[in-house]
C-alpha cells in the first residue's frame, strides 16, 4: 500500500501564525494611532497661526487687541469672535487679553486645546512665544523656547 503526500498546513502551523501576527498587531497598533493622533496637532496649530494673523490684523486697525475681549473694537462689536472651531473641528481656540509693561489689552494669549481624545494644549502670545501645555502621553518635561512638542521625550 502506497501512502500519499498530505497537502495544507496542520492546525498547530496556523495557530503558530496567528500568534504572531497578534504579537505583531499588539505592538504595531498604538504606534500606529499615536501616529494618528500627533497628526492631529497640525489642525490646532495652523488654527493658531490664523487666529494670530487676524489678531495682528485687528491690532493695526484698531491699536489694541480688543476692548473687554479679543477682537473687540472701542464700540463694542466683537470684530473677531471667541470661542473658534479648528478647521477640522478638532480644537478649540480661545482668547484671553494680557496686560503688557502695564499697558491693558496690549497682549493677548491664544490657547488650542483639543474637543475630544487625547489632551493636546497649545497656546501662543502676541509675542509670538509658543508653549505647550500639555499633550498625549503627558505634559511636558522641557521648556522649548517657541517650539510645540507633539510627543513625551521629544527635545527641542
Amino acid at each position: 500500500m502506497k501512502m500519499s503526500a498530505q497537502r495544507g498546513f496542520t492546525l498547530i502551523e496556523v495557530m503558530i501564525v496567528v500568534a504572531i501576527l497578534g504579537i505583531l498587531a499588539a505592538v504595531a497598533y498604538p504606534s500606529y494611532q499615536d501616529y494618528l493622533d500627533r497628526g492631529k496637532v497640525a489642525d490646532g496649530i495652523s488654527t493658531l497661526a490664523d487666529q494670530r494673523v487676524r489678531l495682528e490684523q485687528f491690532f493695526q486697525d484698531n491699536r489694541n487687541y480688543g476692548t473687554g475681549a479679543c477682537g473687540t473694537d472701542a464700540g463694542g462689536t466683537a470684530r473677531l469672535t471667541f470661542p473658534v472651531k479648528s478647521s477640522k473641528g478638532l480644537f478649540n481656540i480661545t482668547c484671553a487679553l494680557q496686560t503688557v509693561n502695564g499697558v491693558a489689552n496690549a497682549g493677548y494669549i491664544l490657547t488650542a486645546t483639543t474637543l475630544t481624545g487625547p489632551a493636546f494644549t497649545y497656546t501662543v502670545n502676541q509675542a509670538n512665544a509658543r508653549t505647550t501645555t500639555s499633550f498625549k502621553g503627558g505634559s511636558p518635561t522641557s521648556t522649548c523656547a517657541n517650539n510645540w512638542q507633539t510627543k513625551k521625550g521629544e527635545s527641542c
